[in-house]
């Protein structure tokens, strides 16, 4: 057996579900669990179903562990997609079961893991879909990445002026009297980078890691500690 092969589309109790032996994958499980919560479970497990009868997660590992925290019964949570605040609910998932051999399994489980990282992002219409909600709930996105994506979009092109450049005018950058020392953050570098979606949520939580009442005081604070370290390191 070369690929996997369908068997049936059933709803499986998470208890009699195993995750796969190894998943590398560390996924952000109560953000899947607010997503379950908002949304319901708008996409099946991949499980394989192995000869002796077990039941693997080859994708999905993560939606299983976050409906198995939910735990049973009603969570209090307002219209609840999971247990749709059912005193009587069961911890279940709806799964696509499967069937193959091991190779196969493991190559299921990661292209799961690795295919959504090579993806990239539109972010001008990520920018404008997430504008589209009154807030963003469920999503996986909090209100500050709709502002730093928001920022991100509106930050010019590379073949437009920069702002702060020094051949523009005192006037142009704002300074109506024409003294530069009155605003002398017009010449301040901005720092401008295309990165892949999950280089960038890293990013923010490396910044959001530090106190500070901008980014620019919060990077100050990751160099400070990453200059910290190496010279510990090197001590």
């Amino acid at each position: 057996m070369t690929s996997a092969t369908y068997l049936r589309t059933d709803t499986i109790p998470v208890d009699r579900l195993t995750p796969y032996p190894g998943n590398a994958k560390r996924g952000d499980v109560p953000a899947i669990l607010a997503s379950l919560r908002k949304n319901g479970q708008y996409r099946g497990l991949v499980v394989r179903q192995q000869p002796d009868g077990a039941l693997v997660v080859l994708a999905g590992n993560h939606t299983r562990q976050a409906l198995f925290e939910h735990g049973p019964g009603d969570c209090g949570v307002k219209a609840c997609g999971v247990c749709r605040n059912s005193p009587h609910w069961v911890p279940a998932a709806r799964c696509d079961v499967v069937e193959c051999d091991d190779k196969t399994a493991l190559r299921v489980n990661l292209a799961d893991n690795r295919t959504s990282d090579l993806g990239t992002y539109d972010y001008a219409g990520l920018a404008e879909l997430l504008g589209t909600l009154g807030d963003v709930d469920g999503t996986g996105y909090s209100d500050q990445d709709v502002a730093d994506i928001t920022a991100l979009v509106d930050l010019p092109d590379d073949d437009e002026p920069v702002r702060g450049a020094p051949e523009r005018s005192a006037r142009a950058a704002g300074d109506e009297d024409g003294d530069l020392d009155t605003n002398p953050e017009v010449f301040n570098p901005v720092i401008s980078l295309r990165v892949p979606h999950a280089v960038f949520d890293r990013w923010r939580a490396a910044l959001d890691a530090h106190p500070g009442q901008d980014d620019g005081a919060k990077l100050l604070g990751l160099l400070n500690e990453v200059e910290t370290a190496r010279a510990g390191a090197a001590a």
